[in-house]
Formats: structure tokens, sequence, C-alpha cells
């Protein structure tokens, strides 16, 4: 078990005829995912990587009740793509896509709140609970089942932290990118709500960055829910200038808000231990458990 998906997951990939899509179900499937179909209108009737492909997700949903969609859907295209998989009732909605426009995003969160569906991202790597269901674009071997919940706004630092816990013989219950946009879905409150109630979850960890202010609300709701499993954390750009972009649309400091410094100060002072750089975070939470 984990959070979100496990290995009873059902999942359609929507937009599974294009380049990414079809490369990346095929390696979903190779990990042991459910794919059950995929959605590409106009592409009804064909079979892509062994899985059959309809017009529309409520096809899909007369046919299999897929559980997650995950969306490889062009930029302009994405939002209609995401409204459709949340309109079918699908619990949880997993857009990869980047350089999604703003508005088309809130559109899409304002809508997935109003039907209670979670929707991980945009501009995430995906979501993974090792050896049971990979639903996203990350490298699998370098996670391994076990107990620590991870949650990040990064990709890249998620598989480097993911494979340093892997190599300390710290494995993951569920690893979960929250996506690198300004505007994003599930976030870490919710993850970490998810993760304290998933017995599985002994501890869990963050990894932040610049820009925006999810890091310092979820301190703030550590500190007034007196949390009761350990969290370790990592924030990147301690030395990215004002002004400019790192990385991700997210990841930017404008005065001086969503500073790498003020996210640190905020973990510090809600009693959680934050580590210096990547490679020190599985001893933070060795250290911690």
């Amino acid at each position: 078990m984990g959070i979100l998906i496990d290995s009873s997951t059902r999942a359609i990939v929507q937009g599974v005829t294009g380049k990414q899509g079809s490369y990346q179900s095929k390696l979903m499937l190779d990990y042991g995912t459910k794919i059950v179909a995929g959605v590409v209108p106009g592409k009804g009737g064909t079979v892509v990587n062994g899985v059959p492909v309809f017009d529309t997700v409520n096809e899909t949903v007369d046919a299999y009740s897929p559980d997650a969609s995950i969306i490889f859907v062009p930029a302009p295209l994405a939002q209609d793509a995401a409204l459709e998989a949340i309109a079918a009732k699908i619990k949880t909605v997993v857009v990869i896509t980047e350089h999604i426009p703003i508005r088309d995003a809130i559109n899409v969160l304002e809508y997935a709140a109003q039907s209670r569906v979670t929707v991980i991202g945009p501009n995430t790597p995906g979501i993974i609970t090792p050896r049971e269901c990979k639903l996203g674009i990350m490298p699998a071997e370098v996670f391994a089942p076990g107990s620590v919940g991870l949650a990040s706004r990064s990709g890249t630092l998620t598989y480097e932290i993911a494979a340093n816990l892997t190599n300390e013989g710290l494995g993951q219950s569920t690893c979960v990118g929250v996506g690198g946009d300004p505007v994003v879905g599930f976030n870490f409150i919710e993850a970490l709500e998810l993760f304290k109630e998933d017995p599985k979850t002994k501890a869990v960890v963050l990894i932040g960055e610049i820009g925006g202010n999810m890091e310092e609300l979820t301190a703030q709701y550590i500190a007034e829910t007196q949390y009761p499993k350990p969290v370790a954390a990592y924030v990147a750009g301690r030395f990215a200038p004002e002004g400019k972009r790192m990385g991700h649309a997210g990841a930017i400091i404008s005065g001086k808000h969503g500073t790498a410094q003020s996210k640190i100060d905020a973990f510090s002072k809600a009693g959680i231990r934050v580590a210096e750089k990547p490679s020190d975070v599985a001893a933070l939470l060795l250290d911690l458990i």
C-alpha cells in the first residue's frame, strides 16, 4: 500500500499515441502498472503497446472503471484533457504536461476541487509506489519499497534523494512530485495528511525549492498540528539570484518572498531539520528515526 496509487490502481493514458505517451506508457507497463486504456480523440479502435485506445475518457470508464489518468497532452490542449478526466470522476489525475497557461491550470484545479478529484501537477514527474504502481516519467530503478514518504517540488532531486535513501536501506512508501509550476494541485500539506494516515509510512521527506510559499505554509501546518511522524527537508536554490527563474516556472524569488532562507527558517522554527545538501537527507533521516 501507499498513498493515492497502489498495485490495484487501474490507469488510463491520455495522449497515449504521442511520442512521450507511447514511450512512457511502455515503461509504466513494464514496471507493472495496470494501464487499461489510452485516450486520443480520433484514434479510437487502435492499439498502443497492447493497450486499447478510445476516443473519449467516458468510453474507458464504461469499459474499465479506471481509478487514475496520466496526461501526456500538449499544453494548448491539456486543459481540455484534464477537464474531461475530472468530469468523468476519475479519482486521481496526473498532469505531466509543462508550460500550461496559468489560467488553464486555475480552471482545472477549481473544477477538480469542486469534483473532489486529486490533480497532481501540472509539470510533475508523477507519482510512484515502489514495485506496485508508477504513473509518471521517473526512473523506476532508484526507488525501493519501504516506509519513507517523499513529496517534492523538483523532479531530478526526487530521483537523486530517493536513490540516496535506497542506498542507505531506506525504502519508500510513495514518492510524489507535486509539480514545479506557480499553480499546482496536490501539495505538501495534502501529502502529509495522507502520509499521516498511511500505516506503512513511518517518516516523511519534503523537497522544496525557491518561489511561492508552499514550504512556509507546510511548516506552519506541521507546528500547529504537532505532526506525529518525523519529517526531514531539503530546500533547493540557496544561491539563486533574485528575479531569476531557476528551473521551474514557479521557482523564482520575488522581493523578499520565496527565498530558500525564508523556507529553511520556517522549517527550522517548526522543528523540522533541514539538510544542507541532497546527499545529507538520508543521514538526517536515519538520525531522526
